[in-house]
């Protein structure tokens, strides 16, 4: 099987549905994992979980833990660039190559677990193929990124050493439902026996759902509001520089990323790791210094130019609002030159709402991805003008960004934000045609 094969087939199971035998929809995922061996119990694992966050603090994990010399895989989704991207090892991704022949070696499994429980979706086939690509790497251990929610999502396999649940806040509300509680309660579906759960989330009504989900399940609950303290140092124009404070320790940090959030997720990361087993657990050198070289493309991406350019992932009205404070935060008395585009099942008035607060522009846009559906440019123009913010509606992505580009005045900041899909086409635009132009 080619690398090409492998993508097609995948595409092609994007609008499978979930295991029949509901409402455990963790059936099928559990009958692949048991046909491939259980390769996700061949390594330790820690599992992330939230609805902002995840993919940075698990990056930040898995980073720290690369740096103590253990073998460290990551699994995060969505992906920017590549599908690869979803099972990386030591920070490296899988090679298109190894990635075709794992899954080809995995087809007559998907095959016969298909005639009971129906074909694997995407997610449950990635998902598979990274737990089945670490153990054949032999990693030490894993840092895994939960999908959706957390209860019943594919990840929830895994038994871990350390959960994460970042925060919580609206987004999948189709499955997830209507209220921050019940979403939490979804997410603290993670918790398990004996296994420590650290939280970040502040809200009172989701954080005693989680508590109470802890308690209910043996794992001890460790809040970073409660155990850790932030303080701000002076720092580079674009980097942070802050002192995490935990009980038992002190750390002095500098982050070569932008957004006051991620300070949040390095805290959360750091209390995180402090729960390991001592024979897996970084020292307070490999997590300073590991987190001195972050790189996390899609996350308040900064690129120097004339106008300046930053591409961040921020579909959900919880992202949206972290991404307008660093906005405002980082770049005072600058104006802002939005390219936006949202898929249908993202509620975009609340999205758009944050980002219409500021002195911006906006040029509203769309992308072509299979099994997702962007709203009309056109609709997007009309919800900011009901915000009382103006745009410009371009259906071609590069063409809308040019256009920014070009309206925008050289001290101006160009934000690409809304759906993975237009943040992952235009960085990688930028990439190849203005970046690799520049050296």
């Amino acid at each position: 099987m080619t690398f090409s094969a492998a993508q097609a087939y995948l595409v092609g199971t994007i609008n499978e549905t979930a295991s029949r035998r509901l409402p455990n929809r963790l059936a099928r995922m559990r009958a692949l994992l048991r046909e491939l061996g259980d390769p996700q119990t061949k390594y330790r694992t820690i599992h992330v979980g939230g609805t902002s966050g995840k993919g940075s603090t698990a990056t930040m994990i898995a980073a720290a833990l690369s740096a103590s010399g253990k073998r460290t895989g990551l699994h995060t989704k969505p992906h920017l660039s590549s599908v690869t991207e979803r099972a990386r090892v030591d920070g490296v991704a899988i090679g298109e190559e190894r990635f075709a022949e794992i899954l080809d070696e995995m087809m007559p499994t998907i095959e016969h677990v298909a005639y009971e429980f129906g074909r694997p979706t995407y997610y449950e086939t990635l998902l598979a193929m990274t737990f089945s690509y670490f153990a054949q790497e032999h990693v030490d251990v894993a840092v895994i990124e939960v999908g959706v929610g957390g209860k019943l999502d594919g990840t929830n396999v895994i038994e871990p050493v350390t959960s994460v649940i970042t925060n919580i806040g609206f987004d999948h509300t189709d499955i997830l439902g209507p209220t921050l509680e019940g979403i939490a309660d979804d997410k603290a579906g993670i918790a398990k026996r004996g296994v420590p759960l650290v939280s970040d989330v502040a809200a009172p009504g989701p954080r005693a759902i989680i508590e109470r989900s802890c308690e209910r399940a043996g794992a001890p609950f460790l809040s970073v509001r409660d155990l850790v303290t932030l303080e701000a140092r002076p720092s580079e124009p674009y980097g942070q520089a802050f002192v995490v404070h935990t009980p038992h320790e002190r750390y002095e940090l500098a982050l070569p990323i932008l957004g006051r959030f991620q300070q949040r997720n390095a805290a959360t990361a750091i209390l995180a790791l402090e729960q390991l087993p001592a024979d897996l657990r970084p020292s307070r050198r490999e997590i300073e210094d590991s987190f001195a070289t972050l790189v996390i493309p899609g996350r308040m991406e900064f690129f120097p130019s004339h106008p300046a350019v930053i591409f961040d992932i921020a579909h959900n009205e919880d992202k949206a609002r972290e991404l307008a404070n660093a906005l405002a935060e980082t770049f005072p008395g600058r104006r802002f030159s939005f390219v936006i585009a949202i898929s249908e099942s993202k509620d975009a008035p609340h999205v758009l709402a944050p980002f219409a607060k500021l002195p911006a522009t906006f040029t509203f846009t769309s992308f072509e991805a299979t099994g997702r559906t962007a709203i009309k440019p056109q609709r997007l123009a009309s919800i900011a003008s009901d915000l009382d913010a103006w745009g410009r509606a371009i259906a071609d992505p590069v063409e809308a960004f040019a256009v920014a580009r070009r309206n925008a005045d050289t001290s101006d900041v160009v934000v690409v934000t809304g759906s993975t899909f237009v943040v992952a086409t235009l960085r990688d635009w930028w990439v190849s045609n203005v970046q690799s132009a520049s050296r």
